[in-house]
């Protein structure tokens, strides 16, 4: 098969791994990929060898319709046949080329159950016909965008997000070992217990109610460190994100550590994983705690239950004493003996979530989309 990726930028977050990740399994598994990234970025992107189409479209109009037409003409070179699409504006992209007569079918794939204002669902619906068919990376969000009437109902199929579970091997070889110790007596005091957060400085993530968990947390268990790993989200509440970072920085035992390239291997030397986010979709970095073999306590919001399953501590999202409470019952079950739940966590990602199984789905749900596009014309 010809496939063609769109996504908005390669700046680093889930979406956009998520869409590499798949695409690079997909060139390995010797179909032809292409990506297509809409908007130039300033924020540290993420790397590929994969070939890039760089459309730099401008915000505006004739900014779109430039990039469509450049668009369509490498699509048409390429011989697309499929056209798989990830978030809203390159969701959008991707059925307005349908419309303007791309031959090849059109999947729109819906990363998170809060896809935008009013405006945004109104042009979803508006043009929904000019999708050939839709995935959600969870129930959660299958649902949402049902409902949301983004898609119709029976044109959505959920198809997790996968993982490369070699990059998060957590066996006690020396090399790990290894590994762990040296970025423990870099980066904390030995006999803490580390918690890592990983995820951009934005509304969605809900720092402050992880923060005043953690207060929690210290309060009475004052040998405990967090980790934060993520930049800050350049979107519209960019001062308040910038404001929010303040107050991380400055909160005892917190150690915020901007954007990074190593967290696999900053999660194998942290003792657990914690996620407090306010919404979601599927986040992939749940299903990368628990291949990292580390206890997992998270929100329930999106799919979150669906990646967890029983292997580790799901509570009500903004509810910090329930946060609280889960991190240090976590904390008194791995002082006290080997955790179970987390060795189970990484069995059930090697079982439901590798990216060797989530493309093999991926390749029969494109096989059927383009069977079922022919029989149609």
């Amino acid at each position: 098969m010809r496939i063609a990726y769109c996504i908005g930028t390669l700046a680093i977050g889930g979406a956009e791994k998520q869409t590499l990740l798949l695409a690079d399994e997909m060139r390995g598994r010797g179909h032809s990929v292409l990506i297509l990234v809409l908007f130039r970025s300033d924020a540290v992107e993420l790397e590929t060898k994969l070939p890039v189409l760089r459309l730099n479209q401008k915000r505006s109009v004739i900014g779109m319709l430039r990039a469509q037409k450049t668009a369509m003409l490498f699509l048409t070179a390429f011989d697309a046949e499929i056209l798989h699409s990830h978030t809203y504006p390159a969701n959008l992209f991707a059925r307005l080329l349908h419309m303007r007569g791309f031959q090849g079918s059109v999947v729109n794939t819906f990363h998170n159950v809060v896809e935008g204002g009013w405006l945004r669902m109104l042009l979803y619906r508006a043009s929904r016909r000019w999708m050939t068919a839709a995935t959600a990376v969870s129930e959660a969000v299958r649902e949402q965008t049902a409902r949301k009437g983004l898609a119709a109902e029976e044109k959505i199929f959920v198809i997790p997000n996968g993982i490369v579970i070699r990059d998060f091997c957590r066996k006690k070889c020396q090399q790990e070992m290894q590994r762990r110790k040296a970025l423990r007596e870099e980066l904390a005091d030995k006999e803490a217990f580390v918690w890592i957060a990983v995820g951009r400085i934005a509304l969605a993530k809900d720092y402050p109610n992880l923060l005043r968990a953690f207060a929690r947390v210290r309060a009475e268990e004052t040998r405990c460190e967090l980790w934060v790993v993520g930049g800050v989200a350049m979107d519209r509440r960019e001062a308040e994100n910038r404001a929010l970072l303040r107050k991380i920085e400055s909160a005892a035992g917190v150690r915020w550590m901007g954007t990074r390239t190593d967290v696999p291997a900053l999660m194998i030397a942290a003792d657990g994983f914690v996620s407090s986010s306010a919404w979601e979709g599927a986040p992939l970095v749940v299903a990368e705690a628990m291949a990292a073999e580390i206890p997992i306590v998270a929100t329930d919001v999106g799919g979150v239950k669906e990646i967890v399953g029983d292997c580790g501590e799901v509570v009500e999202k903004g509810n910090g004493e329930a946060l609280a409470a889960a991190m240090l019952r976590v904390m008194s079950e791995t002082r006290e003996r080997p955790v179970r739940r987390a060795r189970d966590g990484r069995q059930r990602v090697e079982e439901r979530f590798s990216m060797e199984a989530i493309a093999a789905q991926w390749e029969r749900f494109y096989a059927d989309v383009t069977l079922k596009a022919e029989a149609e014309r």
